[in-house]
């Protein structure tokens, strides 16, 4: 597909004048935990690992989240299991990720910084999945998967970030249990997943589902890790199977309160330079910029935000666009950064379509700018309220239009003013 250059658009919107900006720093407090590996290493004791015969294979469930020093922790933890005399080996807890093959899944692991040279144990990638069972959830039959990599072990476990989900909210969203159920569920347990939670609600999903799979799998349980507004972690804690549904929520309602937010909440154009998987399972963090856009769940009541401009993909993302439909506008750019095969993958498996449709596609920053500015109707550069962020992970520096200035909590200082300026077409300040 050709989308049009500057020259056939370029005369359809008129240049706009821009505000002056403001680099900001927002800096509220956090705690971070001082040694995660060891942290690790203490809570699998919380795990019942004398069930596991001697000499046991413990499949290790890691996914495709950007969580801080995963690496180390998932090192951590499978030195901790062969020091036990166990034989641990990682399985990839992703679902469709990394378009759904075995290759696509190593590449994600391997972006993350988990590969069998860096945690020391072999890495089973099969896409296989047994039906455990099939279970009725309000009034649809739903299939139960489970990786045959992970059936094949002695003992199960999982390790994972508690955090708001992209797609819902409830008692349950991001954790150990989705983990267990989509995650070690490979392609197809995630596809049933997703069917019947559009359906009949994510946690009620998520909870028939772990019954069964509690019930036919040896699952030990999982590392749950919070993180703060620096995305580093916080909190590090065990949970023992059977124990999900009692831990999460508390463990959920830290997650919130250790949410990275932006300053504001009323804003005319945000600017996201990259999205990706790795920053969030939606490619920007829904719960960052109050777009969901799934069926039968309502966008989060703040931030307000009308228009979003988002300028690229992450390099890790290895081209899964996943989440661009959540803007408004993108640049030829990041089209050329797509891999649709990734995407559609991810888009076909979640049921969530919205997020990989494109939006408007501008030739360069320039005219997308543009573009939103005129879309926002009685523009006025005084008043308009403009953020700029690298991506929805990383929100400790950003940049404000002037109208945003007074209305900056306490933990955000100025540190420049700026003038926006382009090159060929790009915003040259937008460079960090």
């Amino acid at each position: 597909m050709e989308f049009p250059e500057r020259g056939d658009v370029d005369h359809l919107v008129d240049p706009q004048p821009l505000p002056e900006f403001a680099r900001v720093r927002y800096d509220p407090p956090v705690e971070t935990l001082a040694d995660p590996v060891a942290a690790a290493r203490d809570e699998l004791a919380r795990l019942p690992l004398d069930d596991v015969p001697d000499g046991g294979t413990v499949a290790v469930g890691v996914g495709s989240r950007g969580i801080h020093r995963i690496d180390d922790v998932a090192a951590a933890v499978v030195a901790a299991l062969a020091e036990r005399g166990f034989d641990p080996v990682v399985v990839p807890a992703m679902g469709s990720h990394g378009g759904a093959t075995p290759d696509g899944q190593r590449e994600v692991l391997e972006s993350l910084g988990v590969t069998e040279a860096s945690v020391g144990a072999p890495i089973d990638a099969r896409m296989d999945a047994t039906k455990l069972d099939t279970v009725a959830v309000g009034d649809t039959d739903f299939p139960v998967h489970f990786s045959d990599a992970a059936l094949d072990a002695d003992a199960v476990l999982v390790v994972n970030r508690v955090k708001a989900h992209t797609n819902f909210s409830g008692d349950i969203e991001s954790g150990l249990a989705k983990m267990t159920v989509v995650g070690l569920g490979k392609q197809r347990g995630a596809k049933s997943f997703h069917s019947t939670a559009i359906a009949e609600g994510y946690v009620e999903t998520l909870a028939a589902a772990l019954e069964v799979i509690e019930s036919a799998v040896p699952l030990l349980g999982g590392l749950a890790i919070v993180e703060n507004f620096e995305e580093e972690i916080a909190h590090l804690e065990g949970v023992p199977a059977g124990s999900f549904f009692d831990r999460e929520p508390e463990l959920l309602e830290r997650a919130y309160d250790e949410m990275a937010t932006l300053p504001v909440e009323d804003i005319d154009l945000l600017v996201v330079d990259e999205l990706g998987k790795e920053i969030s399972g939606a490619g920007m963090d829904t719960n960052v910029i109050g777009r969901y856009r799934v069926l039968n769940a309502p966008d989060p009541e703040t931030p307000d935000i009308d228009l979003i401009y988002a300028r690229g993909l992450t390099e890790a993302t290895k081209g899964n666009g996943n989440g661009i439909g959540l803007a408004d506008l993108t640049r030829q750019a990041a089209i050329d950064q797509l891999d649709l095969r990734k995407t559609y993958a991810n888009a076909l498996t979640s049921g969530s379509l919205a997020k990989s449709k494109l939006p408007v596609v501008a030739p360069d920053d320039e005219f997308a700018l543009r573009t939103a500015l005129s879309a926002l109707g009685g523009y006025d550069p005084d008043s308009v309220r403009i953020v700029w962020i690298r991506n929805t992970e990383e929100l400790r520096d950003l940049r404000v239009s002037a109208a945003v200035v007074d209305d900056l909590p306490v933990a955000a200082s100025v540190r420049a003013r700026e003038t926006l300026g382009f090159e060929d077409g790009t915003a040259a300040f937008s460079e960090r």
